[in-house]
């Protein structure tokens, strides 16, 4: 999952193929890309199975790219990522729009709810515990992951910019994900996820610096902030046991403590209450 998503570009592309783009002057009159990352990721988007290019004209040829089902169900978590980097990160060039749902014309905050009992969760309410196919040595980034560019360091990230300090970095993903497990100090970090000590003490630092944890003596406290990336994290898991399951079972289990129920995540509109669709998210300034 972070292999195919750990990329800035990719995440903004599949946004606005939801958000109703299909051609590429589409894509390029959205985003601040070049033509070659635009092409280059368009094509390996299409080889992923997260869009679909179709001819819609002869002479000359011209094509569309539209979002598979794989793709599609992305929405929870961009939708996720969405109100996290509006409401939790003020270094955008622009502010993010606003999200209006026009099934009650309203704008709106997704809220997480629990799909099993419909009341609403957060970090705090959903236990976490390893599937016949997980552990941290199957989690953790290997050599064979795809290695992506920075998004620091290039125009998309004034778009996410915290966000992907998160996603565009395996190792990043993996502690944060500890440090939602109970993870707390940081000789723990480097056990659990068995990173040498300079890996571990520059994601801290990174997390630290950007509010998402904050340091307390020897121990690492998740921030509200980092706690209101929870819907993030749980989407992007729940798509990847989706789209990538193994044979022996699913990797993680999540158990919503409220109901006793496997969790599975929702997102609520919390103007109207009702289950939010992709389709009916708009973004207005």
């Amino acid at each position: 999952m972070l292999s195919l998503l750990g990329d800035e570009w990719t995440l903004l592309i599949v946004q606005r193929a939801l958000l109703g783009a299909r051609r590429y002057g589409d894509f390029q009159a959205a985003l601040p890309v070049s033509n070659a990352v635009l092409s280059g990721r368009l094509q390996s988007l299409t080889a992923d199975g997260l869009l679909e290019r179709s001819q819609y004209q002869s002479n000359p040829p011209r094509s569309e790219y539209l979002p598979t089902a794989k793709g599609r169900s992305l929405w929870p978590m961009l939708t996720s990522i969405w109100e996290w980097e509006r409401r939790w990160v003020p270094e955008h060039a622009e502010p993010l729009p606003r999200m209006y749902h026009s099934a009650c014309a309203s704008a709106f905050q997704p809220v997480t709810t629990c799909r099993a009992c419909g009341a609403p969760a957060g970090g705090k309410d959903v236990a976490a515990q390893w599937g016949p196919s997980g552990s941290w040595q199957r989690s953790i980034p290997s050599g064979s992951n795809r290695r992506r560019s920075s998004g620091r360091r290039s125009g998309a990230a004034l778009l996410f910019p915290q966000t992907m300090s998160v996603v565009g970095d395996q190792w990043a993903f993996a502690l944060l994900v500890a440090a939602f497990v109970g993870v707390r100090r940081f000789t723990d970090f480097q056990a659990q996820l068995g990173a040498p000590p300079a890996t571990i003490a520059g994601r801290l630092s990174v997390f630290t610096d950007e509010g998402i944890l904050v340091q307390d003596g020897a121990r690492y406290q998740l921030t509200d902030k980092g706690l209101a990336f929870f819907p993030v994290l749980v989407c992007a898991l729940t798509w990847a046991q989706r789209w990538f399951p193994s044979p022996e079972g699913p990797a993680v289990v999540l158990t919503h403590t409220a109901c006793g129920r496997t969790f599975t995540p929702a997102l609520d509109c919390d103007q109207c209450g009702k289950r939010l669709r992709a389709g009916q998210i708009i973004a207005v300034p």
